[in-house]
């Protein structure tokens, strides 16, 4: 095991994931369920799993779809779940009115 790897991934995906969509859908969920722990297990088991498949898929898929695709595919996605994001919220304000 390459530790100098294993450290970089950590502090990089750290760093990233600071104030990022995934910690505000923690601080979320913790508001709407009142149970930090549930959620910190579910969270974690999730960011596992979603790592797992990048790094077992992503050689995989690099080699067989352009890095440009990949970009737009991804930004499109990011701003379509900030738009369903950004519905619920709203549907939820007028509901509460």
């Amino acid at each position: 095991m390459n530790w100098r790897i294993v450290l970089l991934a950590f502090t990089t995906l750290f760093l990233a994931e600071l104030g990022d969509k995934t910690q505000l859908a923690v601080f979320t969920l913790v508001t709407e369920t009142r149970s930090p722990w549930a959620v910190f297990f579910g969270a974690s088991l999730a960011l596992v799993a979603v790592t797992l498949i990048g790094a077992l898929f992503g050689g995989w898929v690099t080699r067989h779809v352009p890095a440009r695709y990949l970009k737009i595919a991804a930004g499109l996605l990011f701003v379509g779940i900030g738009s369903f994001v950004i519905c619920q919220a709203f549907a939820e304000l007028v509901h509460k009115s």
